[in-house]
């Protein structure tokens, strides 16, 4: 079975509920997944994924797959989008079964909708075929080691500026924690590429711990070990809801109602609803924008005081 979902972390963890309704309904198939190879360490703890097809495109595009060498899929899935594209992508591997939102056999109840949240997106396009999915089955192994354990986590970045929220009022949160809570840990962290954002974070602050640039590992074990996460709807984010990490998620311009986390969970969301946006767009959001730090670090102290 290959499966078709070649974008991000966040992509990816919203997709586990769908992978694993996959693996219970076909048990007896190698399931490979179709995705950037920097997501291979992820993808190796989901335990509905045998292994990774190394499978990226600029801008969230549909990658190629004919590099695939492997004779023709017995079922080939398409968790990639909505357009012609991605199910084009795979039918060109000639799958004996092909399962997709642009299947025109599914007229009765076509499987996508614009306003549903993404886990449950892709749970409907398998309840399409008949295949059980739990939108809530989220949750993978907490790493056992930690650079920082137990620490207050705030990660600045994203993959988009229309996500990031800026640096000042973040440094207007950590001041106020690190007031509510003294001797409660403290540490900034940050992605491959964005050491420059992290340092003019920790110009505006005292000196505090910063993990940068982690191996994928090491950073989960930095989420997956903390007493709480803040930062806007990105690849952390849905990381701290795998690992069940208590976070404060700032959201903008897209809706928590489409990438939020479950309900049912110690995590906590602010978003000022507005004007659909771009969520890979170029500046901040006007949404993000609207959030002040009083704001998100209300929400912190309130998520701190519920992790002791």
């Amino acid at each position: 079975m290959l499966v078709l979902r070649a974008l991000g972390l966040g992509d990816l963890l919203t997709g586990v509920p769908a992978l694993r309704g996959l693996r219970r309904a076909f048990p007896d198939y190698e399931l490979v997944l179709a995705a950037p190879e920097q997501l291979r360490e992820v993808a190796a703890e989901i335990d509905a994924v045998d292994s990774l097809l190394p499978a990226d495109a600029p801008d969230r595009g549909v990658p190629s797959l004919l590099h695939w060498s492997k004779p023709a899929p017995a079922v080939a899935v398409d968790l990639h989008g909505n357009g012609p594209e991605s199910r084009l992508a795979l039918a060109e591997l000639r799958p004996w079964r092909l399962l997709a939102s642009t299947d025109p056999q599914l007229t009765a109840d076509p499987p996508w909708r614009a306003e549903d949240h993404e886990r449950v997106r892709w749970c409907r396009l398998l309840a399409a075929y008949r295949i059980a999915a739990d939108p809530d089955d989220v949750r993978l192994p907490r790493p056992e080691r930690s650079p920082a354990p137990g620490a207050v986590v705030v990660h600045p970045g994203a993959n988009a500026p229309a996500r990031r929220w800026p640096v000042e009022r973040y440094a207007e949160v950590v001041r106020g924690l690190l007031a509510a809570l003294p001797g409660r840990p403290v540490v900034l962290s940050g992605g491959p590429g964005e050491e420059p954002l992290v340092r003019e974070l920790a110009g505006l602050l005292p000196p505090l711990p910063v993990y940068c640039g982690l191996p994928f590992r090491e950073f989960a074990g930095l989420v997956g070990q903390a007493s709480l996460l803040i930062g806007t709807d990105s690849g952390p984010a849905h990381l701290a809801v795998a690992y069940g990490t208590p976070s404060v998620t700032l959201f903008g311009p897209v809706a928590p109602e489409i990438w939020g986390p479950p309900p049912n969970g110690p995590h906590r969301v602010v978003y000022h609803p507005g004007p659909p946006g771009d969520a890979n767009g170029a500046v901040p959001d006007p949404c993000l924008l609207d959030i002040g730090a009083d704001e998100v670090l209300k929400e912190a102290l309130k998520a701190a005081e519920g992790a002791r």
